[in-house]
């Protein structure tokens, strides 16, 4: 089984090679089978090649039974016409990873509320209001004028649907609750027809209980006390903030896996960002994308019926739980003193 590595910007070759320590202990430990196919996208291939995405890395990862996708500095990429692609939208929208799947959970004890927290957002991540990735030809934003700008936001039944089902799956492995988050005071067709589907979908649920939240409540609720809910599901933007929201009240970004999954593919990719200004001084902390890996062992799980990825992603989750707990063992941005790749080397170990 292929899995397509992708380095990235600024610290993701450095994170990914500290992700890849981990999992070759868990592919020895398990017996997966897990090969590793190594590429380059962003800067590297702009200077190189013209492109941050190479059409042979989108093809690569089509054929792939998973993708990691270390951090890119998007921001800073030149026009698409230049050769500036951001390979996360053009990977969620091409290649069809329509959930953003984000949890949040303490890991330093107690979150920075002083609440536990436990829960999971599912954000739709191919549409809404993301000028790069809801229209067909062009771009969602437009200047009538050269002082007026304005935006196009796109909510689809399908969609709203398919994101209101994982989100409902997810929930019967948990706690059984599922809760919406919208704007549809002000919103009320596009946000409306999201509730629609939602709505829909709960029927075909009746042991989950669910509920909804207008957004900028939902922001006050989760610092309140974030451990009243369990999955949230989402339009693209709301589920942006809310999970970067989410991850930091339970301690950080940097401890917070995430995937962008499809029906076919999976890709894990950290919660933050490529962090330049570190790139090269072996401090980052690789907890996110280490975690990000095993929730994709977990989806490939499920995928493929092989409960050795399961027990793999399970033993990956605790062994970076036991070394954060040692504050001998924790990363600098967390009072110890292991760089990048001995904190990998630690994990990997506790693994058996």
């Amino acid at each position: 089984m292929k899995i397509l590595v992708l380095n990235g910007d600024g610290i993701g070759p450095e994170i990914s090679q500290a992700t890849l320590t981990v999992l070759d202990r868990a592919n020895a430990l398990f017996k997966l089978g897990l090969e590793w196919q190594r590429d380059e996208i962003g800067f590297v291939t702009l200077k190189k090649e013209g492109t941050t995405l190479p059409q042979r890395v989108m093809d690569a990862a089509r054929a792939a039974a998973g993708v990691i996708l270390g951090p890119v500095s998007h921001l800073d990429y030149p026009d698409r016409d230049k050769g500036g692609i951001n390979p996360s939208g053009e990977m969620r929208t091409k290649l069809d990873l329509y959930a953003n799947i984000r949890p949040a959970k303490s890991r330093l004890g107690l979150g920075l509320t002083g609440k536990s927290v436990d829960l999971i957002i599912f954000r739709e991540c191919t549409e809404g209001f993301y000028a790069d990735r809801n229209m067909h030809t062009g771009i969602g934003e437009f200047m009538p004028t050269e002082d007026m700008a304005m935006a196009v936001r796109r909510v689809t039944a399908k969609c709203s649907e398919r994101i209101a089902r994982r989100a409902f799956e997810c929930a019967m492995t948990r706690g059984k609750k599922v809760t919406a988050v919208h704007k549809a005071n002000v919103l009320r067709i596009s946000d409306g027809l999201f509730l629609r589907e939602f709505r829909k979908v709960a029927k075909d649920f009746p042991q989950v209980t669910c509920d909804e939240k207008i957004v900028d409540a939902m922001a006050a609720l989760l610092v309140r006390d974030p451990s009243k809910f369990d999955v949230i599901v989402t339009t693209n933007m709301f589920g942006d903030i809310l999970s970067d929201e989410a991850s930091e009240i339970s301690g950080s970004l940097g401890l917070a896996g995430s995937v962008m999954a499809g029906d076919d593919l999976c890709v894990a990719q950290a919660q933050h960002g490529s962090a330049p200004d570190i790139a090269g001084k072996d401090i980052a902390n690789p907890t996110s994308l280490i975690l990000s890996a095993a929730m994709l062992l977990e989806w490939l799980a499920r995928r493929h019926n092989k409960p050795a990825f399961a027990e793999a992603a399970q033993k990956i989750d605790a062994a970076i739980d036991a070394a954060i707990k040692d504050a001998k063992t924790r990363t600098r941005d967390l009072g110890g003193t292991l760089g990048t790749q001995d904190f990998a080397k630690n994990v990997a170990s506790r693994l058996g």
